[in-house]
């Protein structure tokens, strides 16, 4: 579903993200740790088609994100960590704005909105404008925006901050469908709890190389992740 291979990002002389190839398969939740500035945003945001990167390709259910960057977007959606919305709008207006951007169908878009507004517990506020909605309402208009693309590849950068424990549940409950119907997922996040219950593969990135990947059970063995994690951290210094 995804292929990064040697990825490699430069902020002038800071080499942000360092010849780092990862594969995301098809029907995989795929964890993405680091510590803060590791540079798990750059590589989610380098795949989105959003950063321009400095080598490397990337590719989404074959598609190269910078050769073919409008059907790469067809099948993917990203989320960043703070989204970044239309204050203006209102909630509902927003997400007729994104079925319109993707062509969803009248009817099977007002079947989308109804479905996910209600299990985010946002239907009441989608007549309110997004300027005056909390950081977590903002975060659940995100998703819902996102699920109701029905994308193929969801990246998603600490998608869980600011969720109450229902949404985050409901969260958790759409990302596996989103895999059991063939989709895939990669999401940053520092829970590492939620990372291990949740995820079938992890990868682990430290000063922008990928340290270690593969499937949950593999990486963390006999461990926590936060053992496994912090044992790298300590190991690195």
């Amino acid at each position: 579903m995804l292929q990064i291979s040697h990825l490699t990002h430069r902020f002038g002389s800071k080499v942000a993200v360092d010849d780092l190839t990862l594969a995301v398969p098809a029907g995989s939740i795929t964890g993405f740790i680091g510590h803060n500035g590791a540079g798990k945003s750059t590589t989610l945001r380098s795949v989105a088609g959003i950063l321009p990167f400095t080598a490397g390709t990337v590719t989404v259910e074959g598609h190269d994100v910078r050769a073919d960057p409008i059907a790469a977007k067809k099948v993917m959606a990203f989320l960043p960590d703070s989204p970044d919305l239309y204050d203006f709008m209102t909630g509902q207006d927003f997400l007729g704005f994104v079925a319109d951007l993707f062509r969803i169908p009248g009817p099977e878009r007002r079947a989308r909105i109804a479905r996910y507004a209600q299990a985010y517990g946002l239907e009441e506020e989608l007549g309110d404008v997004i300027g005056s909605y909390s950081h977590g309402m903002k975060q659940k208009l995100a998703l819902i925006s996102a699920f109701m693309r029905r994308p193929r590849l969801l990246l998603l950068d600490e998608p869980f901050v600011g969720l109450d424990p229902v949404a985050a549940h409901t969260l958790k409950g759409h990302l596996r469908r989103l895999c059991d119907d063939g989709g895939s997922v990669l999401f940053s996040t520092h829970v590492l709890e939620v990372a291990q219950a949740l995820c079938d593969d992890l990868a682990i990135i430290r000063r922008g190389r990928l340290v270690v990947s593969g499937p949950t059970a593999q990486v963390t063995g006999d461990s926590s992740l936060e053992e496994v994690f912090l044992e790298l951290q300590e190991s690195a210094r």
